[in-house]
C-alpha cells in the first residue's frame, strides 16, 4: 500500500510543477491511477480536447486521464527514474487534453 500512496504523492507532485496558467485552463478533466492496463500502455488520454470544445460543449463527463501504475514502475530502476517517469506521463497526457497530439509531442521530445 505504501507504493500506491508514493504514486500517487508522485502523480500530486508532478500536478503541483505545472505553471499557473496550465493548472487554471484544466477543464473537467479527471486522473485516475489503476494498476494495471494495456501492455506497454503507461498513460491513456480519453475525451475532447480543449481546442476541439465549442458552444456546444456543456453538460458531458469529464475526460479521464488514466495512469498505469505498474507499466510505469516496470519501466523504473531507480526512485529517480519513477519521478522523471511518472512527471512525463502526467504532462504527456495532459497536453493532449490541450490539444497536442503525438506527432507533436514527438517533435517536442515528448513521446
Amino acid at each position: 500500500m505504501a507504493q500506491r500512496r508514493r504514486f500517487e504523492a508522485l502523480v500530486d507532485e508532478a500536478l503541483a510543477s505545472l505553471p499557473a496558467e496550465a493548472s487554471a485552463a484544466l477543464d473537467n478533466v479527471a486522473i485516475v491511477i489503476r494498476d494495471n492496463g494495456p501492455r506497454d500502455l503507461l498513460g491513456l488520454y480519453e475525451g475532447i480536447p480543449l481546442t476541439e470544445r465549442d458552444g456546444s460543449y456543456a453538460g458531458v463527463l469529464p475526460d479521464v486521464i488514466t495512469l498505469f501504475r505498474t507499466a510505469i514502475i516496470a519501466r523504473c530502476s531507480r526512485d529517480a527514474d519513477l519521478v522523471r517517469e511518472v512527471r512525463t506521463t502526467v504532462l504527456h497526457e495532459l497536453a493532449h487534453h490541450f490539444g497536442i497530439d503525438d506527432d507533436r509531442l514527438h517533435e517536442l521530445g515528448w513521446s
